[in-house]
């Protein structure tokens, strides 16, 4: 949980400079790769990361360190995006990889718009996340921080070498499976799925049900959800089979489980409430 200097400085830094990296046109590509190698250097590099954290350390050291660090390789704008990270207060020495792992989810979605694939790397995500909950044994081996990182790339291509994917949701997937970051790849995906839709100004619904639903099923709860949320809704539908009867649905943080195991630990909850 990352603390609240570290969600301001986030924040206050991609708001300051969201307008300039979408500017970057094409190159947006070059400044994501750069950015989600930094992230993978510095989670693997604590004594980096305390230097560039340090709030006793002057930001021109920091900065001269970073220019170091990444020489005359790197696109001018990630150096940019560095400096201003470098000069920000962080409540946890880690949180700094976050925000630059933030940065690069960034400038892919940016490169996205600009391809004009947004939607269809949104939805691409989406059917991953979907076709992977069933395959629990390849998502463990996609996060298996034991083997190494070339690895469970060989294995990810292996997977998807016929999927035709955009070359975005590629290099999403690719990232999350170079540097798992000590997270579930479920979870993972989940979170750059609500960064597509909060990008793309709507709100992410996930609806969990036993059988997928039909394109009919998926249009209604879209009208329903958009008209109660008042804002674009939309719909993730994930197929669960051990989900018995009804649907489970979760909005943000807030998860409305309409299915027969949930009615019957309500019913039962009750009952002992009243003996």
């Amino acid at each position: 949980m990352r603390g609240e200097a570290s969600l301001s400085a986030d924040h206050t830094s991609r708001d300051a400079l969201a307008p300039r990296l979408k500017a970057q046109g094409k190159d947006t590509w070059r400044i994501g790769e750069d950015l989600f190698i930094i992230t993978d250097l510095l989670d693997h590099n604590r004594a980096v990361e305390s230097a560039l954290t340090d709030l006793s350390r002057p930001t021109s050291d920091k900065i001269t360190l970073v220019k170091e660090m990444l020489g005359s390789s790197a696109h001018p704008f990630t150096i940019e995006i560095l400096s201003d990270l470098v000069g920000r207060k962080w409540s946890h020495v880690c949180d700094i990889a976050n925000a630059v792992e933030d940065f690069g989810v960034d400038a892919m979605m940016y490169y996205a718009d600009m391809a004009g694939d947004t939607y269809e790397v949104s939805t691409e995500l989406a059917q991953l996340h979907s076709a992977l909950v069933m395959l629990p044994v390849l998502r463990s081996k996609l996060t298996d921080e034991t083997a190494s990182s070339q690895a469970r790339i060989d294995l990810l291509h292996e997977v998807l070498h016929n999927s035709r994917l955009n070359p975005v949701t590629m290099r999403l997937a690719e990232h999350l499976t170079w540097n798992p970051r000590h997270r579930r790849y479920l979870s993972a995906l989940q979170w750059l799925i609500a960064k597509f839709s909060h990008h793309m100004g709507q709100s992410m619904v996930t609806v969990i049900t036993a059988v997928a639903l039909g394109s009919n099923q998926i249009d209604r709860l879209t009208k329903f959800y958009s008209a109660k949320l008042g804002r674009p809704a939309y719909i993730n539908s994930l197929v669960d089979p051990e989900v018995i009867g009804g649907m489970r649905v979760q909005v943000g943080d807030e998860v409305t489980d309409n299915t027969v195991v949930a009615q019957l630990s309500e019913l039962n909850r009750r009952l002992e409430s009243a003996m």
